[in-house]
């Protein structure tokens, strides 16, 4: 029988991801009419500038993310076997 802790633990990893994955796709729709209303829709320009706000916001909210979880002592949900 699995350990009723794990099981809760992996329906919260799954169900955080599901939810991330409907805001990043909601997020991706918005930028996308943003840039089209703004004339950079399709273009080369539009894709560039489109790329380069996703990376900038990832990045911005990785970083706050881990200042947050090392000023509070935070771990890692899940360790890789390979470290132990």
């Amino acid at each position: 029988m699995t350990d009723p802790k794990a099981m809760i633990q992996t329906m919260i990893a799954l169900s955080s991801a599901s939810l991330g994955l409907v805001a990043a796709l909601a997020w991706n729709e918005a930028i996308k009419a943003t840039l089209a209303r703004l004339g950079m829709g399709d273009d080369l320009a539009g894709l560039y500038s489109y790329a380069i706000i996703a990376t900038v916001l990832a990045v911005v909210v990785l970083t706050v993310l881990g200042r947050i979880s090392a000023k509070i002592g935070g771990e890692a949900a899940f360790e890789r076997e390979a470290e132990g």
